[in-house]
Order: structure tokens, then sequence, then C-alpha cells
């Protein structure tokens, strides 16, 4: 039974892999009953830390104790024996994708001989759903998890963690694949289980995320511990210790962009949605912003082949664009950055190097011999362009940190140049100082191709974008220029109601300090 006496003590940890050092003597206490928001900037050391507290990687120094009992933590069965779970930022590590929902959740009190081995599939379910209710999961429970969206797969992991009664709950980015409603729902949840006398660390970039739940907060630079922030809370103390320096405002100038080169004609994201024009320009960098299934992704997935419009016409350089792959769309120069970079993007198993050079290994190759020295010349430029912070090129992509590895897939598509380039949730797991290394490239080599961003946040969407466009319910509700914002109406068009009267684009100036509301 979890008591407010729980108290994990991690004191002077270390680790480096070869000469690079990663942790230096980190030390910290979180209680029972209290929520400790981890800040950090991507390769700060904040996923190592959280690999060595669930036994994935052994520290170099240092000890691990719960309750003033040291802890042997070499593997993630040791770490749950001592009351240690993490929820991943990769919701694979979380989920078995052919399992279903009651059988995940349930699975860990199966193994450790909690429940009987034969079971009755009434009283599997039976089981699950008081699993499922810790969260608010409302979900059919012999649904194949495989088959869930990012977000119920996160819901799911989550619930499968709390079912085991951590002492410590590590909780990494858990709301980037969340709606505002299911994140409220996982709010709710951690407060429920803070109440109950967990120790919970939380690792976020989302400010929002911060405010609401974090009792203290723990700024991590360069693998060291540089502020700790007890209530009040400093925010902007925090986010100074965080990256080395203050916050500044961030504005750009308007773009208009050159000549049309894609251009919608009446077309429908579902049979029921309405049909809507939309006219695109090389140069211009326009954001896709919504809820969640509001309909930007779906925009993004039919432009690159995944998928199929419900109505209408597109054309690309005054041509019909009808690609049914998206291997068709490589090939005629529309790129997409994945939103899932876990399960559609990175090969876990190859080098930096390979996972960036992989959709163009055509350009590096005479018949079936590729040119290496080739190959490798060009990633490292494209790789440096995008600052990712890396040791060797040779090295796995899962030794970098998930923000690093966000820009090596980035860098994968700015080795050849395109005319549409798509990214869905670009800055998904990433920091503000990388979310803006990534946007200032962005804008920098734009000028030659369209640039399609959805970004469900709406401050990654103005710090970005020429351009704001809303969708609500598959229907495109809004169209704003970037220099003539009105927060109010952006948020009416992003939030309302499929039947609502919503107000038509704003001319009202944006706010800079509404940029980082």
């Amino acid at each position: 039974m979890t008591t407010q006496s729980d108290t994990i003590e991690i004191s002077g940890i270390k680790k480096s892999f070869g000469t690079n050092t990663v942790l230096h003597d980190i030390s910290l206490t979180v209680s029972g009953g209290e929520v400790l928001a981890l800040m950090g900037a991507n390769g700060a050391g904040k996923s190592t830390l959280v690999k060595i507290l669930s036994g994935v990687y052994d520290a170099d120094g240092g000890s691990i104790a719960v309750n003033g009992e040291p802890c042997t933590l070499d593997t993630p069965q040791q770490a749950r024996d001592s009351g240690i779970v993490t929820v991943h930022q990769i919701i694979n590590d979380g989920v078995v994708q052919d399992l279903t929902i009651a059988e995940n959740l349930i699975l860990d009190q199966l193994c450790d001989g909690r429940f009987p081995a034969f079971m009755s599939k009434s009283v599997l379910h039976e089981r699950a759903r008081e699993v499922a209710a810790t969260i608010g999961i409302d979900l059919p429970l012999d649904t194949q998890v495989a088959d869930l969206s990012q977000a119920d797969k996160q819901l799911v992991a989550i619930a499968r963690a709390l079912s085991v009664k951590p002492r410590l709950l590590i909780l990494d980015e858990p709301t980037s694949s969340l709606s505002e409603r299911e994140a409220l729902r996982l709010f709710e949840a951690v407060e429920h289980m803070r109440d109950q006398g967990v120790a919970i660390m939380y690792i976020s970039h989302r400010m929002s995320d911060i405010r609401r739940l974090a009792d203290r907060i723990a700024a991590l630079r360069e693998g060291r511990i540089v502020g700790l922030f007890e209530k009040p809370l400093d925010y902007d103390g925090a986010v100074h210790s965080m990256l080395g320096h203050a916050v500044g405002e961030v504005m750009h100038a308007y773009k208009a962009g050159d000549q049309a080169r894609m251009v919608f004609d009446q077309v429908k994201l579902a049979e029921d949605s309405r049909a809507f024009d939309l006219e695109l320009k090389t140069g211009q960098i326009v954001a896709l912003t919504g809820l969640l299934s509001s309909g930007c992704a779906t925009v993004v997935e039919c432009l690159f082949g995944m998928q199929a419009f419900a109505g209408g016409r597109v054309t690309l350089d005054g041509t019909d664009w009808r690609v049914k792959s998206p291997r068709e769309a490589i090939d005629a120069g529309v790129y997409m950055v994945q939103e899932d970079r876990g399960n559609n993007a990175i090969i876990p198993d190859f080098s930096i190097e390979n996972n960036t050079s992989l959709p163009f290994l055509k350009s590096f190759s005479w018949f079936s011999f590729i040119n290496r020295e080739r190959e490798k010349a060009r990633v490292k430029e494209a790789i440096d362009l995008t600052r990712v912070k890396y040791t060797d090129p040779t090295h796995e992509m899962m030794t970098l940190s998930g923000g690093n590895q966000q820009k090596v897939m980035v860098a994968r598509w700015m080795l050849e140049n395109c005319r549409v380039l798509l990214l869905n949730e670009p800055f998904q797991g990433v920091d503000i100082s990388s979310r803006r290394q990534i946007g200032k490239l962005l804008r920098e080599t734009a000028q030659d191709r369209v640039t399609i961003a959805v970004c469900t946040d709406v401050e990654e969407a103005l710090e970005i974008a020429d351009r704001v466009i809303v969708f609500n319910h598959n229907n495109l509700v809004g169209d704003h220029r970037i220099d003539q914002i009105d927060m109010a109406t952006l948020i009416k068009q992003i939030a309302a109601a499929p039947d609502a009267d919503l107000p038509s684009s704003s001319s009202a100036p944006a706010q800079a300090t509404e940029l980082h509301a």
C-alpha cells in the first residue's frame, strides 16, 4: 500500500557514452504525494536519466533508494519490482500492439502472478474495466491495440502503468499525442495518484501541463541540475535555467509567397464536410491547426498518398495531384515528416547516417553500388544544418534524445530539394530551443517550395507560419495572416462546435505577448 512516506532519493548519478559525459552527479528527491516537473532542452540528459531509473541503462556512479533502502535497477523488471514505473515518450514501449486493450491493461498482473494464468473472457474484461476506469478509458476492451489511434494507445499505456500502483511514476511527455479533453483526463488521474501518495516525475515541454500539475520544478541543462524551484513556482526562472538564457519574444515578418504551386478546388475531407478552395504559394509556410481529428492530419496524409480526399481536385504546378502511395509522392518531389517517428519513420537498429539517407539511396548509387563517401558527406551536411547533437553518425538512432531524433527526421528531407514539404506535428516532444532552431531552418530554406505544417499547438503554429489555417470537424473555418491574427477569433474557430456560426478570418494585429500565453 502506497503511503505519503514513500520517498525516492537519486544521489550522484553519472553516465557517459564513450568520451561523452551525459549526466554529471544528478541528485534529486521525489516525495510521495508530489509532482516533480523535470524540464530540460533536448540533449540535456532527461532521456538518459529516465532510462537509468527504468533499469534500461546502468549508471556509471551514484545510487537510488526508495524509503532509504538502496535499489538495484539492472533490468526494467527490477525497477518495476522497486515500484518505479515509466510511461515512455515512445508509445510502443508501453503497449503490446498484437494484444487487445483488456490484455494490455492486466498484462503486468498476469506476469507477476496476481491474477490466475487462466481466466474467462468475462473475468478478464471485468478486471480490465477496473484498470480502465482509473483514467476514464471508454473503448471496446476487445479492440486490438494496433487498431487504436496514437492518443488512445497513449491512454492505454498510462492506465497500464497506473494499474501496478507505483511508488514513483515517471511520465515522459505524456500529453504529446492527446487532445485537450484527453489531457484533462490524464491530469485528473495524475492528481488522483498524487493524492494517494504516489511520487510522480513529470517530463514535459508544455508549460500548460507544468502550470497545472507541478509542485516543484527541476531544470536540467547539459547533464546537470541547474535549478530547483519550490512553490510559488518561478516558471520564467525555470525556463531561463533550462535554456541558459531568457526566452525572447518570437516574431517574424510575414511572407506573401511567390507563385501559386498547389491549388485546392472544392476539396472535401469527408463525405459530410464542406468543400473548400485553397491556394498555396512557394516561399510561404502554412500551418494547419485545430483539435485532434479536426482534419489537419487528413490534409497532409492525402497529399502524401496515404489516403484519398473525399472529393474535389488538387493540382501541383497545374497538373492533377493523384498519387496513390508515399513512394509516388516522394518520386514527384513531395516529402513528409511523419508525426509518429517511432512507428513510421525511424528504424531503431539503423545508424543516424543510414536513417537520414534511407529514402534517397538511389541518389548515392550507381547500379547496385552505393557511393558511401558521397552519402556520408551529404548526411553530415544535413544533420549539421539541423544542429543535431551527436557523437558519431554511425551510432544507432536510439542513442539520441527524442528532440535530436526529430531533427534527424527533418534533416532526412533536406537531403534533396522538394516541391512540397509536409510536416505532421514537427515539434512533438521537442524543447523550446530546438523548436526554434528547426523553425528558423524551415523559414530559411522555404523559398523554392510549398511548406505545410500540422501544428495542433497554437504557439507552435504562430512561431513558424506565414499563414495559419484552422480546421474544425473536417471543415476549413479560418485562414489568417501571421501579421493580422486576432487570437480570440482563432481560438473560437478551433474550439467551436461543428454547427457553430464562426467568425471569419481575423484582421487585427497579433500581440507578441500572446505567443507565450
